[in-house]
């Protein structure tokens, strides 16, 4: 069902929270930088062994069964830092060498759980997707970048937090890059206010043959707004690609107005000025707040070597603190508020059906 936006549910004057930043805000400050501890690694570890003890497998335990006395209070500060800080942090020091792929399985598991609720992330049914090339060409619509070796414009994923960690960086290339797009927003209003109408209505977007009923041209339902302002609080779901496939998928090809208003977030979105630039090292684990964070990746080359190609784990989480929001922003896959993709019979690859 289509929907207009009433002017009381946008904002007419910048949005103020910790949440908008820009890249050269951190020049020389590796504060958003964490390093777990010894005696954090230690709880890790034994954590893990408990839950092997017990012969319980990754998806198979919540957080009572994932004993972390003092990481589970650091957790719960990262939290807020995702849902009511700067909107990201990246953990460092993960030792593994010392963990079997297993052990760091679990660890992963372990740290979702005790954030929030995970979420499926593609019609293969995946709760922890591995993001690596697997050979695909993003020329075809209904591949997915997380799948490929190419470069990943400026988006954001379908989850209160996206969390990646980082078993094997890439030979060269595959930075990540991530900006606010609260900072976007306010710039957006300062140069160009008339394109503010068109991002609070939104879009139908692209869902890649992974919506509720799997068809292949599956887009969703109703607009999702592009920025949504919804009991105070700012929020943004955005990928340029997928906003303009839906668009065309529903029949509703953008207009100039509009193309040049989601374009934009994109330009501003990879400026020298909003961006913020990191390089993953093993055992990092970046974290996200999706509402308020865009993030990026530049095109890699691998090694040669299988063992050594670039590879991480993504979680797909909702917040325990998760913010209250709209209905139909937060319906993004046309299977209901904050729910996930939904695992489609049959489906064993990561390109649409």
């Amino acid at each position: 069902m289509e929907y207009s936006i009433p002017e009381s549910k946008m904002l007419t004057a910048p949005y103020e929270a910790p949440s908008v930043w820009k890249g050269s805000d951190f020049d020389g400050d590796n504060s958003w930088i964490r390093q777990f501890s010894v005696e954090e690694i230690v709880e890790i570890k034994e954590a893990v062994a408990k839950i092997k003890s017990r012969s319980l497998k990754e998806f198979a335990f919540d957080k009572a069964d994932f004993e972390l006395p003092a990481l589970g209070k650091v957790i719960e500060e990262i939290n807020e830092i995702l849902e009511n800080g700067r909107g990201f942090i990246l953990l460092r020091g993960l030792p593994m060498d010392e963990m079997s792929e297993e052990d760091v399985r679990l660890f992963y598991w372990g740290l979702g759980v005790h954030s929030g609720v995970p979420i499926c992330q593609n019609a293969v049914g995946e709760y922890m997707a591995e993001v690596t090339d697997r050979g695909y060409d993003r020329k075809d619509n209904n591949v997915r970048g997380y799948s490929t070796h190419q470069r990943q414009f400026p988006h954001c994923d379908n989850a209160d937090m996206v969390g990646l960690l980082c078993f094997h960086p890439a030979q060269s290339g595959g930075e990540s890059s991530i900006s606010s797009s609260m900072a976007i927003h306010n710039e957006i209003m300062r140069t160009h206010p008339e394109y503010l109408k068109t991002l609070y209505l939104g879009a139908h977007f692209d869902l890649r043959g992974e919506g509720a009923d799997g068809k292949r041209n599956a887009f969703t339902n109703h607009r999702v707004p592009i920025y949504s302002f919804h009991e105070g609080r700012l929020s943004c779901r955005y990928n340029g690609k997928t906003i303009i496939d839906g668009m065309r998928k529903a029949g509703k090809t953008l207009n100039e107005i509009e193309e040049q208003a989601v374009l934009y977030i994109r330009e501003l979105a990879v400026s020298d000025e909003f961006r913020l630039d990191m390089k993953f090292q093993r055992g990092d684990i970046q974290l996200l707040s999706n509402h308020s964070v865009l993030h990026a990746r530049n095109a890699f080359v691998d090694f040669d070597e299988p063992e050594k190609r670039r590879r991480l784990l993504r979680l797909w989480v909702q917040l325990y603190n998760g913010r209250p929001l709209d209905e139909n922003f937060a319906n993004r896959n046309n299977t209901g508020p904050r729910q996930g993709v939904k695992q489609q019979s049959g489906v064993t690859h990561w390109v649409g059906p």
